[in-house]
C-alpha cells in the first residue's frame, strides 16, 4: 500500500512536475510473470524514476546498512525501504554474491519484477560500465526474460557528490524483453555468463547512447586493478549503492 501511496499521492505527482519524465517501451513489460530489470546506474534516483514509469511493482535489492542504522534516521529509513517493499542484503563478507543472488531468485520464484544494475556501481562519469555476470546467472537460473532499462538524464537531476534535486528532464526506455533460453543447463559457465552479460550491456548501451568502458567500475573508483576481487564479477547492484 505504502508503495502505491508513494508513487501516486507523495512523491511521484512531484517529480513528474518537477522533472517531466518520458517513457518509451512500456509495452514490453510483461502484464504478468517474473522478469529481471536490468538498467544502468547514473544516479541514485534511478531506483525512482523506473518505478516511477512502469506499470508494476519493480523490486530492488537495498543494501543492510538502510534497515540497521541506529537513532530517528535509521527508523525512518527502515519504514521507508520496508514500505517500499526493497530487500535487505548484506554486501560484506565472502558469501555476500551468493546471499544476493538467492534473494533475487525467492523474488522471481515469487513472480516479481527485480531491478538490478549490472555495472555493480554508480557511474562515475556518465559512461557505461563492465557488468558484473550476477545478472546473467541469474536469467540463466531462473529462465526468465531480462528487461534492459536505459535512463537518461537522471545523472543531471541529482549528480554525484552532496544530495541535491535538479529540475532536469528524464527518460526511461524499457527495451524488448531479451531470452536467453538458448543457454539452457548452461549456467555457472562463466564464458556464457560473460556472453550473456556483454548482450545486456550492448543493449544497453544502444539505448541510452552511452560510450562503454570495458573496466569495472568499482574498480576505477577504488584505484585498484579491475578483476582483484574474487567476487568482483558476481555481485548484482543494490539499488542505491
Amino acid at each position: 500500500m505504502f508503495y502505491w501511496l508513494l508513487k501516486y499521492v507523495l512523491v511521484g505527482p512531484l517529480m513528474h512536475l518537477i522533472n517531466r519524465p518520458k517513457v518509451e517501451g512500456v509495452e514490453n513489460i510483461p502484464p504478468k510473470g517474473a522478469a529481471i530489470l536490468a538498467g544502468n546506474h547514473l544516479s541514485f534516483t534511478d531506483w525512482l524514476f523506473t518505478p516511477l514509469m512502469s506499470p508494476r511493482r519493480i523490486t530492488y535489492l537495498a543494501k543492510a546498512e538502510y534497515f540497521t542504522t541506529p537513532g530517528l534516521k535509521g527508523r525512518l529509513q527502515k519504514f521507508f525501504f520496508s514500505g517500499t517493499g526493497q530487500y535487505p542484503i548484506d554486501r560484506s563478507g565472502a558469501d555476500a554474491a551468493e546471499s544476493a543472488l538467492n534473494t533475487a531468485r525467492k523474488l522471481l520464484g515469487e513472480g516479481r519484477l527485480v531491478g538490478l544494475y549490472p555495472e555493480g556501481t554508480r557511474s562515475p562519469d556518465g559512461r557505461l560500465y563492465k557488468g558484473k555476470t550476477g545478472v546473467a546467472r541469474l536469467a540463466l537460473e531462473t529462465g526468465v526474460p531480462v528487461i534492459p532499462v536505459a535512463l537518461i538524464g537522471t545523472d543531471e537531476v541529482c549528480p554525484p557528490g552532496p544530495f541535491r534535486w535538479r529540475p532536469r528532464k528524464v527518460t526511461v526506455k524499457f527495451g524488448a524483453p531479451i531470452d536467453f533460453s538458448r543457454y539452457e543447463g548452461m549456467g555457472g559457465n562463466r564464458f556464457v555468463e560473460r556472453a550473456v552479460t556483454d548482450e545486456i550491456m550492448y543493449e544497453l548501451m544502444r539505448m541510452g547512447d552511452q560510450e562503454y568502458v570495458d573496466v569495472y567500475a568499482a574498480s576505477l573508483k577504488k584505484g585498484v586493478p579491475s578483476g582483484s576481487r574474487p567476487d568482483e564479477d558476481r555481485i548484482p547492484q543494490t539499488m542505491a549503492g
